[in-house]
């Protein structure tokens, strides 16, 4: 059932340094870093991201129209010149029992709907008499791929075809399902959030599978007004578009965390993406140059970190692990930033006032607070206990630093450089 996950996940996600041209010996390469380097931390899940069935997928240009891999009941399986051990029909098995030996969990991404080219052939779908072209909405488009069609999901055989999916991942062992093209409003702009109905029957298919899977929904930004539905059918779901390396992106993110830190709740996590940090771009050159190291400076890897884990975002690597200099990996090994993350509770804005902006969790005995320099000037700022609710002194311990610092009677003064932040827990 949905509720089986009560922490966000942690993992990696291959999207950022591969874009749809994944493979085989990257995804085991990357799972086997994540056991040696980052499982200890709390890391365990391993994500093939887009176009697996797409045997000449590469970077983020989309071939359109593209001859995808596909069984004889309209659903897409590995490419096998990618994924050399789904040969025969294995599909993601050989890889998801290696991941899983090495104490890990698989996860793997989809595009809502059904192939355009099951509709096409007219395909027969597992369990039913009805066929791909009986099901498909062909007005319901991607307005950036072309592989699906939309399921009208008021017709006969569209719960059997999500039902088989989900079946045959459940046969892979796949631990989670990221998808795509359903979470926000503008690939449908005259029927905002139109697949709300296709996200209950996704939910459903799940729970009827027989396997705990984490039901990821993509892209963002989210509609505000739909977090109730969101939060009752999936475990995580973005709030923005994709999100990059760029601190204009940052601090976009900081204005719509602001607005969903209400429904952060144990299993309903809004999601503020995949960190761009490490090695990116390995496959293709897109936000930038191919193979580059991620765009912002350390203090504003360290801002990120810090917002997504006082904010309780899923905290997904985007680089390539193998290639992950010291620097980055002890931000992303910080046990306790990564405490704040999973074992914290009713995250909180508390105010930006002149580019300070302040943030604060509860922690076991105690609060954790962040205090954000969003500006770009130098600020030193004075933070009151009174704002926070806490009344009268306490022990201060600097989370990054992961160490004592003082004890106050009522404020903490901090001065801050442009885009860095202070993050303490207050005890």
């Amino acid at each position: 059932m949905k509720n089986f996950i009560t922490k966000p996940p942690m993992g990696w996600n291959s999207w950022d340094c591969y874009g749809a041209g994944v493979t085989e010996d990257e995804l085991l390469g990357n799972a086997e870093f994540m056991r040696d380097r980052l499982k200890k931390y709390g890391y365990q899940y391993v994500v093939c991201d887009i176009q697996w069935y797409e045997p000449l997928a590469k970077g983020n240009v989309y071939n359109n129209f593209a001859d995808l891999c596909m069984d004889e009941y309209s659903r897409l399986i590995p490419a096998v010149n990618r994924f050399p051990s789904s040969a025969n029909g294995a599909g993601f098995k050989p890889i998801a029992d290696k991941i899983h030996s090495m104490g890990l969990k698989f996860g793997i991404h989809i595009m809502r709907g059904i192939p355009r080219q099951a509709v096409h052939r007219n395909t027969r779908i597992y369990g039913t008499t009805a066929r791909a072209r009986d099901i498909a909405s062909g007005f319901s488009l991607c307005p950036w791929n072309t592989d699906m069609y939309g399921v009208d999901t008021e017709k006969r055989g569209a719960e059997e075809y999500y039902d088989s999916l989900f079946k045959l991942y459940a046969s892979w062992g796949v631990d989670f399902v990221k998808v795509d093209d359903i979470a926000n409003t503008e690939f449908s702009p005259q029927n905002p959030y139109s697949a709300e109905k296709e996200i209950e029957m996704i939910r459903a298919a799940i729970d009827r599978s027989g396997r705990d899977m984490v039901l990821s929904l993509s892209p963002g930004p989210a509609p505000l007004n739909k977090a109730e539905h969101l939060s009752e059918n999936a475990n995580m779901w973005r709030i923005s578009g994709d999100f990059w390396d760029r601190w204009d992106k940052l601090l976009d993110m900081f204005s719509l965390c602001e607005k969903w830190y209400p429904y952060v709740k144990d299993g309903s996590f809004p999601d503020c993406d995949i960190l761009p940090l490490g090695k990116l771009c390995i496959d293709g050159s897109y936000m930038g140059d191919m193979g580059r190291d991620s765009g912002f400076t350390n203090e504003e890897q360290k801002t990120m970190m810090t917002l997504w884990s006082v904010f309780r975002s899923p905290l997904f690597f985007g680089g390539e692990l193998r290639l992950t200099d010291d620097y980055t990996l002890s931000l992303v090994t910080n046990p306790e930033v990564i405490n704040v993350n999973q074992n914290s509770e009713k995250p909180l804005f508390v105010y930006n006032k002149g580019g300070i902006e302040v943030w604060q969790t509860q922690i076991k005995n105690g609060t954790a607070v962040a205090v954000f320099n969003l500006s770009d000037e130098e600020k030193c700022n004075k933070l009151k206990f009174s704002d926070l609710g806490i009344v009268g002194g306490c022990a201060v311990r600097d989370l990054w630093a992961r160490k004592d610092v003082s004890k106050c009677e009522k404020d903490l003064t901090v001065s801050l450089k442009p885009h860095s932040l202070a993050f303490f827990g207050l005890y």
